[in-house]
C-alpha cells in the first residue's frame, strides 16, 4: 500500500494537477532538453530541503549538473561506461545504504545510450531500480529525451514507473500532459495543461486540445528509425556508411565505434580487432547476433583467428579453413533474463562479500528455471530454423573470457545439442542448454576463479557462441575426423633437442572434449611440431598404455552425447579411415584370435599423418601466424575433416592467449649435488617453465597407503589437502610443494587424488607421481584445462616416473621427516600413514628446472 502523505513537486499549480506526489513515486519527465528537466528539478529539490528531505543528486551524465553543489544535497558520481553490471550494482548500493523515505534525482536516462548503446539496457535498469525505490519510500526524478528511445522502453518504463509526464513547448509556452499517476484520478488529470504564471491550466475545449495537440505530434511525430532501438539506428548508420562508400576514415571511425559496443572494452583486444575487423566484417556479425551487446571473449576469439589467417598471404587459407556460419547471443540478454524472471533481487546479494557464494547458489538454482522474453525466442526460434537439425554447441563467451591473463578454462559450461525432434522439442533442448551456460557463471569454480583472480567485482556478462557442430554423420554417429589444443609454445618439451616455439597439439580422435579435459583412463596423443614421431614415453607397451581408447561422439538416434570405445566403433563398421591415424595392435589381435575372437584392434597413434609433414607444417604456421598478430603465444581449439582428395579442412572454435610462466629466466642447476642431498631429479615431465624456487613445507601423500583406502576415504583425502593448502600454503611467505599418486583433479579416485581446484590454488608445486602396482599414473596434461589453471596460478607442475632410470626419488630421506599432521590439523590425525607433512629448514630445499636442458632437480642447500 502507498502512503497517502502527500509530497510537493515544488509547483502549487502541479500538485494541483497531480493531486501531489506519494512517497514511493518514481517520476519521468518526458522533455525535449535538460534544461527543461532542470526547470522541474530546481523547485522539486528547493521544496524537500525544506521540509528537512535527504535530498540525493544520482551523477553519471555528461550533460552539465542539474543541482549547484550544497553541503545540503548529497551527490554520487558513477560511470556507466563501466558497464550495467557495475553501474546498476553501486546505486542499488547506495540507495540500499541511504535507506529510506529519501528524496532523489537522477541525470537524464538518455545519457546511458552513449555507454551502453542500446535502449533495452536502459528499460532492465529502470525495471529493476524503479521497484526497489518504491519500497523504500522514496521519491525519485528521471527524464527522457524525446526522440532518442525506442517505442518499447518507453513503454517498459510507463510500465514500471508511478508518475509519467509529458514535458513540451508549443508556441513559446510549457506545458504539462501526465500520461500516468499510479493510484490517482481526476476529470481533468489526464488532459494536456498550459502553464500560466503560477498555474497549470487544463485545455478543457475540444478546439483547443485538437490544435495543440494535432501541432505537437506533428512536431514530434518519430520517424522509422525512431521506433527502432539506439542499438539497431547504430547499425542502420553503418550500413548506409558502407553502401554509399564512405571514405576509409570514416569507416574506421564506425569501426571503432561498434568495436567499443559489441566486441569488448579490454584495450589490447580491442586494438586487435579494430585493425583485423572491417565495417563489412562486423555487419556480418551483427547481422547473426541476437538481442543486444558484447559477443565474448570466445566468439571474439574465434572470429578474429579466421580473419587474421585469410588475410595471411603466406597460405592458401581458404583452401584449408572450414566457414563458420555461427551465431551470437549478444551478452545482454544475460542481464535481461536475470531481470525477466525476477532475480535481480538476488543476484545483487550476491555481490556481497557475505553472499558472493550463498547466495549464487540459490541463483544457480533459480536460473535454470527460467523463461526467456518474447523477442529473444523469436531469435532462438529462426536460428533453429537456420539449422535445420544438424547438431550445434552452445559455449559461453564471458565477457572476461579468454582474455590477456584470464582464460577461464573450463570454468563455464559448453552444452551439445544434437538437435533432434519437433521444433517445439528441439526449441526446448535448446533454451535448456541455454539455461545451463548461463547458470554455470554462478558455479563455484567460476566465483572462486574471478576471485582470486580480482575478478569478483568486475562486469562478468555471459554471452554466448552458437556453433554447428563441425565433423560430418557416419551411420547414427556425427563427429569430426579429428579435433584438439594446439599451443604456439609448448613449455613441455620432454627432449632438449626439441625447440619450445614449434609448438604443440594435444589431438584426439572425434570430439574435442577428450583434448581438453583430462579423462579417466585414456590419454590424447601429444605432438611436439618440430618432433611430432617423438613421444614423451618410450617402447610399444608405453605406446598402448598411453593412448586414446574411447572416442566422444554425438548419438543422433539417442539424440545425446556419447562416449563409445574405438572397439565399439570398428564392430559396428563405422567409416573411419583408421590406417591414416592408428596400427594395428596385433598383440592383442593374436590373443583374441586365440580365444575365439577375430577382431581389428586398432592404436591410435596418428604416426602416419604426422609422417606427411604437410599437415604438420599446416599446424605451425597456423599457430605461428595467430601468435604473430596476438603478439603474445596462442591456445587454440580446433578440428580437422579432410576432404575427398585428403585436404585437411580446420576449424579454429577458439583461439586466445597462451600465459606462459618462467620462459624468460635463466637457470643454472649446479653440477655436484651429492646423491644424499637429492630428494628427486628427473629429465622432462615438467611445465611451468624455468624455474629456481625455495620451498617451505612439503606435502606428501603415500601411494601405497592411498591406494589401500576405500572409495570414501579417498575424497576424504582430498578435503584434508583442501584444509592444509589453505592452513599453511602461501605463495610468497610459505611456497609449498605437493605430491601425489597418479593424477591430481581426477574425479576417479583409483586414478589418483580427487581434489578441486580451489583446494590447490595456493600451492607453489604439484607433483604427481607413478605407482605402478596401485596403476596410479600421472598424465602430462598440457593443453588441457587443468593445466590452463596450473599456469594462471603459477603453480609448477612435475611428473615422476621412479621406475624409469632417469628418474630418482629420495623416498628414505622422505621416511625420515618428521610429520607435521596431527599438530596442523588434530582431527585428521587418523590419516597420518597416508598423509605427511612437514616444514624444511629455511631456504634449505631447492626445487629448479632448465626447460632448455630438461633438467628437473629437489635438493638439501648445503
Amino acid at each position: 500500500m502507498q502512503s497517502t502523505e502527500r509530497i510537493s513537486t515544488g509547483y502549487s499549480g502541479l500538485d494541483e494537477i497531480l493531486d501531489s506526489l506519494r512517497l514511493g513515486d518514481n517520476v519521468v519527465l518526458k522533455v525535449d532538453s535538460i534544461d527543461d528537466y532542470r526547470y522541474f528539478v530546481g523547485p522539486f529539490v528547493d521544496q524537500a530541503l525544506l521540509t528537512g528531505k535527504k535530498v540525493v543528486y544520482m551523477r553519471f551524465g555528461d550533460h552539465p549538473p542539474l543541482i549547484e553543489p550544497s553541503p545540503h544535497i548529497t551527490t554520487y558520481t558513477f560511470d556507466p561506461r563501466q558497464g550495467f553490471e557495475s553501474f546498476a550494482s553501486r546505486i542499488h548500493k547506495v540507495i540500499t545504504e541511504e535507506g529510506r523515505g529519501v528524496f532523489y534525482v537522477f541525470d537524464s536516462l538518455s545519457e546511458l545510450l552513449s555507454a551502453w548503446a542500446t535502449d533495452h539496457m536502459i528499460g532492465n535498469f529502470f525495471r529493476v531500480t524503479c521497484p526497489y525505490l518504491f519500497e523504500l519510500d522514496t521519491v525519485a526524478y528521471f527524464a527522457l529525451i524525446r526522440k532518442h528511445h525506442a517505442v518499447r522502453t518507453i513503454e517498459r518504463i510507463r510500465e514500471t514507473t508511478q508518475v509519467l509526464i509529458d514535458i513540451f513547448k508549443h508556441d513559446g509556452m510549457l506545458h504539462v500532459h501526465p500520461l500516468k499517476v499510479w493510484q490517482r484520478n481526476s476529470p481533468t488529470m489526464f488532459l494536456p495543461h498550459r502553464k500560466q504564471g503560477e498555474q497549470f491550466i487544463p485545455l478543457a475545449n475540444s478546439f483547443e486540445a485538437t490544435q495543440l495537440l494535432a501541432a505537437v505530434s506533428t512536431h514530434q511525430q518519430d520517424s522509422t528509425s525512431r521506433q527502432l532501438d539506439h542499438w539497431h539506428r547504430l547499425f542502420l548508420q553503418a550500413e548506409q556508411l558502407y553502401e554509399e562508400s564512405a571514405t576509409d576514415l570514416e569507416q574506421a571511425h564506425m569501426v571503432k565505434h561498434i568495436c567499443r559496443h559489441m566486441i569488448g572494452r579490454e584495450e589490447r583486444i580491442l586494438s586487435l580487432s579494430i585493425k583485423h575487423f572491417s565495417l563489412r566484417n562486423l555487419l556480418d556479425i551483427k547481422s547473426r547476433v541476437i538481442g543486444t551487446g558484447f559477443i565474448g571473449g570466445k566468439a571474439l576469439g574465434m572470429l578474429l583467428a579466421q580473419n587474421i589467417l585469410r588475410h595471411d598471404t603466406s597460405l592458401d587459407w581458404e583452401n584449408h579453413l572450414e566457414a563458420h556460419d555461427s551465431f551470437f547471443v549478444g551478452s545482454n540478454v544475460y542481464y535481461s533474463y536475470i531481470v525477466h524472471n525476477g532475480l535481480w533481487r538476488l543476484f545483487m546479494q550476491q555481490k556481497t562479500p557475505e553472499g558472493y557464494f550463498t547466495a549464487a547458489s540459490e541463483l544457480r538454482k533459480e536460473m535454470l528455471l527460467g523463461s526467456f522474453p518474447d523477442p529473444i525466442r523469436e531469435g532462438f526460434h529462426k536460428m533453429l530454423d537456420y539449422y535445420g537439425q544438424y547438431p550445434i554447441i552452445i559455449r559461453s563467451s564471458s565477457l572476461l573470457e579468454d582474455g590477456f591473463g584470464n582464460a577461464f578454462a573450463g570454468k563455464y559450461e559448453s552444452v551439445f545439442c544434437v538437435n533432434q525432434g519437433s521444433p517445439e522439442e528441439r526449441l526446448e533442448q535448446l533454451e535448456e542448454a541455454i539455461r545451463k551456460v548461463f547458470a554455470s557463471a554462478m558455479s563455484e569454480d567460476a566465483l572462486t576463479y574471478r576471485l582470486q583472480r580480482g575478478l569478483d567485482q568486475q562486469d562478468e556478462q555471459m554471452a554466448l557462441l552458437v556453433k554447428r557442430v563441425s565433423g560430418s554423420y557416419r551411420q547414427h554417429y556425427y563427429f569430426p575426423e579429428l579435433a584438439g589444443v594446439g599451443v604456439s609454445y609448448n613449455t613441455f618439451v620432454w627432449d632438449k633437442n626439441m625447440n619450445p616455439r614449434a609448438g604443440m597439439l594435444r589431438l584426439v580422435l572425434g570430439l574435442g572434449t577428450r583434448a581438453v579435459d583430462r579423462t579417466e583412463g585414456d590419454y590424447p596423443r601429444i605432438v611436439a611440431l618440430d618432433a611430432p614421431l617423438k613421444r614423451p614415453h618410450q617402447g610399444f607397451e608405453d605406446t598402448r598404455k598411453f593412448s586414446q581408447r574411447d572416442v566422444d561422439l554425438l548419438n543422433i538416434n539417442e539424440n545425446c552425447m556419447q562416449t563409445v570405445s574405438l572397439l565399439a566403433l570398428t564392430d559396428q563398421k563405422i567409416e573411419i579411415p583408421w590406417r591414416n591415424y592408428a596400427v594395428q595392435d596385433r598383440e592383442t589381435m593374436q590373443l583374441l584370435e586365440r580365444r575365439g575372437q577375430k577382431k581389428d584392434i586398432w592404436l591410435l597413434t596418428f604416426d602416419q599423418l604426422f609422417a606427411d609433414t604437410q599437415f604438420q607444417s599446416l599446424m605451425q604456421r597456423m599457430l605461428k601466424v595467430l601468435e604473430d598478430a596476438y603478439e603474445y603465444p596462442v591456445d587454440v581449439e580446433f578440428t580437422v575433416n579432410f576432404t575427398s582428395d585428403g585436404v585437411p579442412k580446420i576449424n579454429v572454435v577458439q583461439c586466445r592467449p597462451l600465459q606462459t610462466k618462467g620462459t624468460e629466466t635463466e637457470v643454472v642447476i649446479p653440477r655436484d649435488i651429492a646423491e644424499e642431498q637429492t630428494f628427486f631429479r628427473t629429465e622432462g615431465n615438467f611445465m611451468g617453465g624455468n624455474i629456481s624456487q625455495p620451498l617451505k613445507w612439503v606435502i606428501w601423500v603415500e601411494p601405497a597407503e592411498y591406494s589401500r583406502l576405500p572409495v570414501a576415504e579417498k575424497h576424504e583425502i582430498a578435503r584434508l589437502v583442501g584444509r592444509l593448502n589453505k592452513r599453511i600454503a602461501d605463495k610468497k611467505d610459505s611456497p609449498t610443494m605437493l605430491l601425489g599418486p597418479g593424477r591430481w583433479g581426477t574425479s576417479t579416485p583409483a586414478m589418483g587424488v580427487p581434489i578441486t581446484f580451489s583446494e590447490i590454488n595456493n600451492l607453489t608445486a604439484l607433483a604427481e607421481v607413478a605407482f605402478t602396482s596401485g596403476n596410479l599414473m600421472p598424465e602430462l596434461s598440457f593443453g588441457s584445462h587443468f593445466f590452463q589453471d596450473l599456469v594462471e596460478a603459477e603453480i609448477f607442475y612435475l611428473a615422476l616416473f621412479p621406475e624409469h632410470k632417469e628418474c630418482v626419488l629420495n623416498t628414505d630421506w622422505l621416511q625420515k621427516q618428521p610429520n607435521s599432521l596431527e599438530g596442523l590439523l588434530p582431527t585428521s590425525a587418523r590419516y597420518k600413514k597416508v598423509v605427511k607433512v612437514f616444514r624444511v629448514p629455511e631456504k634449505n630445499l631447492q626445487l629448479m628446472a632448465d626447460v632448455v636442458s630438461q633438467q628437473l632437480i629437489c635438493f638439501l642447500q648445503t
